[in-house]
């Protein structure tokens, strides 16, 4: 376990279960966002049906998710009153649960489990998908990236809940 490992779990059992909102597959780069109420979660590849799953298999970049929070701040920075999910190319929105804090931890959505790995940084088409200063309304809330640690079965509607780590749900 790495030293920021250790000094995030530190904190992991003091982190409410939070709800999966919404998921989203990119089938192909620069193809639009398909909504889906379910999905199935691969190990060590992303979300069947999301191009980045036959990319690099074992990466940290295996899904994307942000918080509904996040999508929030992003929409009053932009002058927005909404930001539809879509637009900001993440896989999954949650609620309730302080992203930040979930960095380098274990969680589980339905039946698949997770590791967030690092930040994920906003791109330039941001600014062409939200308008001029996308990109920087997004900076520090553009979500994480994660890992699939075992496959299963994710639907909208389900517990987000932070694993201790030795794997136990707290």
């Amino acid at each position: 376990m790495s030293s920021q490992q250790r000094l995030f779990s530190r904190y992991a059992k003091d982190i409410k279960p939070g709800k999966l909102e919404w998921i989203g597959l990119r089938p192909a780069h620069y193809q639009p966002m398909q909504v889906q109420q379910q999905a199935q979660a691969l190990q060590g590849l992303g979300l069947e049906g999301d191009h980045r799953s036959g990319k690099t298999p074992g990466s940290g970049r295996q899904i994307t998710l942000i918080s509904q929070e996040y999508i929030r701040q992003i929409a009053h920075f932009t002058g927005r009153q909404t930001v539809a999910p879509e637009l900001l190319r993440r896989n999954l929105v949650i609620s309730g649960i302080n992203l930040t804090a979930l960095r380098y931890q274990r969680f589980q959505i339905g039946t698949a489990v997770f590791e967030a790995t690092a930040l994920c940084h906003p791109c330039s088409r941001m600014d062409k998908a939200l308008g001029q200063g996308g990109l920087v309304a997004m900076l520090g809330h553009g979500g994480l990236c994660a890992k699939i640690i075992t496959s299963g079965t994710i639907t909208v509607g389900d517990v987000v809940t932070v694993m201790t780590p030795q794997g136990e749900l707290f």
